[in-house]
Protein backbone atom coordinates (compact mmCIF):
# COMPACT_ATOMS: atom_id res chain seq x y z
CA UNK A 1 0.00 0.00 0.00
CA UNK A 2 2.63 2.38 0.75
CA UNK A 3 4.63 1.65 -2.36
CA UNK A 4 1.88 2.94 -4.67
CA UNK A 5 1.18 6.20 -2.76
CA UNK A 6 5.29 6.56 -3.59
CA UNK A 7 4.63 5.52 -7.40
CA UNK A 8 1.64 7.78 -7.66
CA UNK A 9 3.71 10.96 -5.92
CA UNK A 10 6.14 9.59 -8.48
CA UNK A 11 3.61 10.23 -10.99
CA UNK A 12 2.86 13.51 -9.95
CA UNK A 13 6.22 14.87 -9.97
CA UNK A 14 6.86 13.72 -12.67
CA UNK A 15 3.82 15.47 -14.87
CA UNK A 16 3.80 18.72 -12.44
CA UNK A 17 7.94 18.68 -14.22
CA UNK A 18 6.42 18.30 -17.92
CA UNK A 19 3.77 20.65 -17.38
CA UNK A 20 6.88 23.47 -15.88
CA UNK A 21 8.76 22.53 -18.50
CA UNK A 22 6.09 23.09 -21.27
CA UNK A 23 5.03 26.45 -19.46
CA UNK A 24 9.00 27.09 -19.36
CA UNK A 25 9.18 26.73 -23.38
CA UNK A 26 5.92 28.46 -23.93
CA UNK A 27 7.76 31.34 -23.21
CA UNK A 28 10.11 31.47 -26.02
CA UNK A 29 7.75 32.05 -28.20
CA UNK A 30 5.97 35.28 -28.43
CA UNK A 31 2.93 35.74 -31.18
CA UNK A 32 0.30 38.14 -31.86
CA UNK A 33 -2.06 38.29 -29.28
CA UNK A 34 -4.78 35.27 -29.35
CA UNK A 35 -2.62 33.47 -31.88
CA UNK A 36 -2.05 29.98 -30.08
CA UNK A 37 0.95 28.34 -31.14
CA UNK A 38 1.05 25.18 -33.49
CA UNK A 39 2.85 21.96 -32.56
CA UNK A 40 6.02 22.49 -34.47
CA UNK A 41 6.44 25.80 -32.74
CA UNK A 42 6.34 24.40 -29.44
CA UNK A 43 8.74 21.73 -30.08
CA UNK A 44 11.16 24.41 -31.28
CA UNK A 45 10.47 25.74 -28.25
CA UNK A 46 10.84 22.91 -26.12
CA UNK A 47 13.89 22.65 -27.96
CA UNK A 48 15.83 25.43 -27.50
CA UNK A 49 15.01 25.53 -23.74
CA UNK A 50 16.51 21.95 -23.71
CA UNK A 51 19.67 23.18 -25.14
CA UNK A 52 19.48 26.73 -22.50
CA UNK A 53 18.73 24.04 -19.65
CA UNK A 54 21.29 21.21 -20.32
CA UNK A 55 24.38 21.50 -18.14
CA UNK A 56 27.36 20.98 -21.15
CA UNK A 57 25.38 24.04 -23.05
CA UNK A 58 27.87 26.57 -24.05
CA UNK A 59 25.50 28.87 -25.58
CA UNK A 60 23.10 29.19 -22.81
CA UNK A 61 23.79 32.33 -21.77
CA UNK A 62 22.63 33.60 -24.71
CA UNK A 63 19.81 32.05 -25.36
CA UNK A 64 18.30 33.05 -22.75
CA UNK A 65 17.02 36.40 -25.06
CA UNK A 66 16.29 34.02 -27.95
CA UNK A 67 12.86 33.40 -28.47
CA UNK A 68 10.89 32.34 -31.80
CA UNK A 69 7.58 34.15 -33.35
CA UNK A 70 7.11 31.00 -35.46
CA UNK A 71 7.90 27.73 -37.24
CA UNK A 72 7.44 26.01 -40.76
CA UNK A 73 8.23 23.03 -42.33
CA UNK A 74 9.49 23.26 -45.82
CA UNK A 75 9.68 20.26 -48.39
CA UNK A 76 13.68 20.22 -49.48
CA UNK A 77 13.97 17.66 -52.50
CA UNK A 78 13.46 13.88 -52.03
CA UNK A 79 12.03 13.12 -49.28
CA UNK A 80 14.11 15.83 -47.06
CA UNK A 81 12.97 18.41 -45.15
CA UNK A 82 13.54 21.87 -43.26
CA UNK A 83 12.40 23.82 -40.39
CA UNK A 84 12.24 27.40 -40.85
CA UNK A 85 12.53 29.06 -37.67
CA UNK A 86 11.53 33.06 -37.55
CA UNK A 87 13.18 35.20 -34.99
CA UNK A 88 11.83 38.62 -33.95
CA UNK A 89 14.61 41.07 -35.50
CA UNK A 90 15.45 42.54 -32.07
CA UNK A 91 16.95 39.31 -31.02
CA UNK A 92 18.38 38.89 -34.28
CA UNK A 93 21.77 40.01 -33.42
CA UNK A 94 21.87 37.01 -30.53
CA UNK A 95 21.13 34.61 -32.83
CA UNK A 96 23.32 35.56 -35.62
CA UNK A 97 26.46 35.34 -33.07
CA UNK A 98 25.55 31.47 -32.21
CA UNK A 99 24.02 30.77 -35.22
CA UNK A 100 26.38 27.97 -36.30
CA UNK A 101 26.35 26.03 -32.70
CA UNK A 102 22.94 26.75 -32.52
CA UNK A 103 21.59 24.75 -35.82
CA UNK A 104 23.99 22.53 -35.36
CA UNK A 105 22.18 21.78 -31.59
CA UNK A 106 18.50 22.35 -33.21
CA UNK A 107 19.48 19.82 -36.02
CA UNK A 108 20.26 16.73 -33.82
CA UNK A 109 16.75 17.41 -31.61
CA UNK A 110 15.16 17.31 -35.26
CA UNK A 111 16.53 14.23 -36.49
CA UNK A 112 18.84 15.61 -38.97
CA UNK A 113 16.20 18.11 -40.50
CA UNK A 114 17.78 21.19 -41.87
CA UNK A 115 17.49 24.00 -39.85
CA UNK A 116 16.56 27.85 -41.41
CA UNK A 117 16.90 30.63 -39.03
CA UNK A 118 14.91 33.98 -40.66
CA UNK A 119 15.05 37.37 -38.76
CA UNK A 120 11.17 38.54 -38.80
CA UNK A 121 11.27 42.72 -39.75
CA UNK A 122 8.06 44.91 -39.55
CA UNK A 123 7.52 46.85 -42.62
CA UNK A 124 6.67 50.44 -41.18
CA UNK A 125 5.20 52.87 -43.96
CA UNK A 126 5.89 56.13 -44.80
CA UNK A 127 3.11 57.20 -41.94
CA UNK A 128 5.56 56.23 -39.44
CA UNK A 129 5.66 58.93 -36.59
CA UNK A 130 2.07 56.93 -35.39
CA UNK A 131 4.36 54.07 -33.95
CA UNK A 132 5.89 56.84 -32.10
CA UNK A 133 9.51 56.82 -34.31
CA UNK A 134 10.97 59.99 -35.14
CA UNK A 135 13.20 58.70 -38.19
CA UNK A 136 12.18 55.24 -40.20
CA UNK A 137 15.03 52.91 -40.16
CA UNK A 138 16.43 51.59 -43.67
CA UNK A 139 15.82 48.05 -42.58
CA UNK A 140 12.19 48.98 -42.39
CA UNK A 141 11.52 50.10 -45.71
CA UNK A 142 8.83 47.78 -48.05
CA UNK A 143 11.81 47.76 -50.47
CA UNK A 144 14.52 46.26 -47.89
CA UNK A 145 12.32 43.99 -45.89
CA UNK A 146 11.47 42.17 -49.01
CA UNK A 147 15.33 41.77 -50.66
Amino acid sequence: FGSSRLAQARNVAVREDTRLKMMNARKKIVKEKGAAPTDLEEEVAKALFDIEVSPSSDIKAELRDVVISGAKEVEVGKGGGAVVIHVPFRVWKTVRKIQGRLIRELEKKFNKRHIVLVANRTILDKNFKRKGLKVRPRSRTLTSVHQ
